[in-house]
């Protein structure tokens, strides 16, 4: 018989705020934020968010199912030709599919234990870096990361930027805030950077 003062632990995952962002001149890409809230031994950090695109999470598949191959992962939602960024229906049937996809992965302790899967949940670096750290050819490890990533972003980008300008009357509800978030379902929310170039060396 359990304990009743013994918590049980849980992992909240959600895939929201699909956002275009622009590559170059001429093409553009949607990336979502990932937003982690745990109390289970397994994560660095209890809380994180961070931004990803659909092909990272081909990438991470694969690698997920390179380190276990007895598993049969769950899949992505299907990559097709006809996919419109413009197109809310299209952007928010990916994103529920990618949500569903993390979900199943978060439930296998063999997949936990992998440390690609917390780089690409709790970090913001590349795939090249994210190989690079798990393969120990960076003087940071898989912690470091974390940690570092988390301590750049205690803040919402956007208070930054507006200090930067000296502004003093900006409204923190504001609609054109583009890094300000939507309602969710839990009473913890962050903002995260779109593209954080600086943190992924």
């Amino acid at each position: 018989m359990t304990p009743k003062h013994e918590k049980q632990e849980f992992v909240t995952v959600l895939v929201r705020d699909p956002r275009t962002q622009k590559e170059d001149s001429w093409h553009s890409y949607v990336d979502y934020e990932i937003f982690i809230h745990t109390n289970s031994m397994c994560f660095t950090r209890k809380t994180s968010c961070v931004r990803r695109r659909f092909r990272e999470f081909v990438w991470l598949r694969q690698r997920l199912q390179s380190n276990a191959v007895l598993i049969q992962l769950p899949e992505l939602p299907s990559k097709t030709p006809f996919f419109n960024m413009n197109n809310p229906h299209h952007v928010d049937h990916r994103r529920q599919g990618l949500q569903e996809f993390l979900e199943k992965i978060l439930q296998d302790a063999l997949l936990l234990s992998d440390s690609r899967l917390h780089l690409f949940l709790q970090t913001q670096l590349s795939p090249e870096d994210m190989e690079a750290c798990v393969s120990g050819q960076t003087k940071y490890s898989v912690a470091d990361a974390i940690h570092k990533f988390a301590s750049l972003n205690r803040r919402f980008p956007i208070e930054d930027e507006e200090r930067k300008k000296g502004k003093n009357d900006v409204d923190s509800d504001s609609e054109s805030s583009s890094s300000r978030l939507g309602p969710s379902d839990d009473s913890i929310s962050c903002a995260c950077k779109a593209s954080p170039a600086s943190e992924e060396s």
